[in-house]
């Protein structure tokens, strides 16, 4: 599920070498934090969030598939 997070977003920046995604367990659900260059925030987020919304929508589909919980967080460059 990390790959699937990274080959997404690698797709739509101008830098995919600052694209890291780091995993949290918690409990049932494993979430993801997405962290993108900040000139690249606004595609990865998309008009009104439908390009992240849809990321996320793939994620727990293929979360589903493997019996999974999955949540997907995009953070702040630090």
């Amino acid at each position: 599920m990390k790959e699937l997070i990274e080959y997404m977003a690698r797709s739509l920046v101008d830098d995919p070498t600052q694209v890291y995604v780091t995993q949290v367990r918690g409990g049932a659900t494993v979430t993801f934090h997405l962290q993108v260059a900040k000139e690249d925030m606004g595609r990865v987020i998309g008009r009104q969030g439908r390009v992240a919304n849809a990321m996320r929508t793939l994620l727990r589909v293929a979360a589903a598939r493997d019996g999974k919980r999955a949540e997907l967080d995009i953070v702040e460059p630090e």
